[in-house]
């Protein structure tokens, strides 16, 4: 009679386990892929996202607080400010006419504008959803004037309209969770779920898929971000002396497979392949 030991038995009944384990994680993952796709308005193409708009812009409002009330921000009445809060509006309500024209009021539906600008020297700016804004005192020597200022403040607002940090969070999740209790993550583990928030407008991916979306991410706000310049009136074609000066100023970087944007040359060379169909609701601006 053939003997089996006890530890033999436990490692096939954990080997079997861990099967069982893995293929249910390859039905949820495969199931979450199907569901959670959906067809960017903006944009055109399907997107990941599991997390829908309102939760988003629901954290936005409480992150955007929190971060305001840790910074220095300018008052309505100096001068660069003045200049951030111009180019929103203009931006906005361009954005606005423009979707409603189209019948697709809904990609905007919940955005409350806020433009805020912050002291900081930091070259940075960005957008949350719901069209919460913040520019860095630090972008503006890059800028260099209001044009170039609404090339970059496009561009992050493209982000948000385009829904990419929903779904960055979401492919966090899918990684992160294997697409597993996205709900209990999002209702009982209210750090976490800020943390992949915040990361989703940060750097923070890592190697391999999330890297080719994030560069896709950049390109299409690079893009569209042209168009709602364009919309406001502002001269798209600024868009490449800018990059070539944040280029400039940017130092030696990575190898473009290993980071979450595209190289500068290649930013720029789609940049021109994009300018002609900006230029086009630029010149309707006139």
């Amino acid at each position: 009679m053939k003997t089996i030991s006890y530890s033999n038995h436990l490692k096939s009944r954990q080997t079997g386990i861990s099967y069982l384990a893995m293929r249910l994680i390859l039905l949820v993952l495969v199931a979450a892929l199907f569901t959670g796709c959906a067809l960017n308005l903006v944009t055109g193409r399907n997107q990941l996202s599991l997390v829908n708009e309102s939760e988003m812009q629901l954290m936005a409002v409480d992150q955007y607080k929190t971060f305001l009330d840790g910074n220095k921000v300018l008052s309505s009445g100096n001068r660069e400010a003045a200049m951030v809060d111009r180019v929103g509006a203009r931006i906005s309500n361009a954005i606005l006419k423009y979707y409603n024209a189209q019948g697709m009021g809904s990609v905007l539906e919940g955005y409350n504008w806020e433009f805020n600008t912050v002291e900081n020297e930091s070259a940075n700016a960005w957008c949350m959803p719901g069209g919460k804004v913040v520019v860095y005192t630090g972008l503006l020597p890059l800028t260099q004037s209001e044009t170039g200022l609404a090339i970059v403040m496009g561009h992050e607002i493209a982000h948000a309209i385009a829904k990419h940090g929903s779904e960055r969070m979401s492919q966090a999740m899918m990684q992160q969770l294997g697409g597993v209790a996205l709900q209990v993550a999002l209702s009982q583990k209210p750090q976490e779920t800020q943390e992949l928030f915040m990361m989703s407008y940060g750097i923070g991916s890592q190697l391999g898929a999330l890297l080719p979306w994030s560069r896709q991410q950049e390109t299409e706000a690079d893009q569209y971000g042209l168009i709602f310049a364009a919309m406001a009136g502002y001269n798209p074609n600024e868009a490449i002396p800018f990059w070539e000066r944040m280029s400039n100023a940017g130092g030696a970087n990575p190898p473009e497979f290993l980071s979450t944007h595209p190289s500068d040359e290649t930013r720029i060379r789609k940049l021109k392949q994009f300018m002609p169909e900006a230029m086009k609701y630029y010149n309707q601006t006139k």
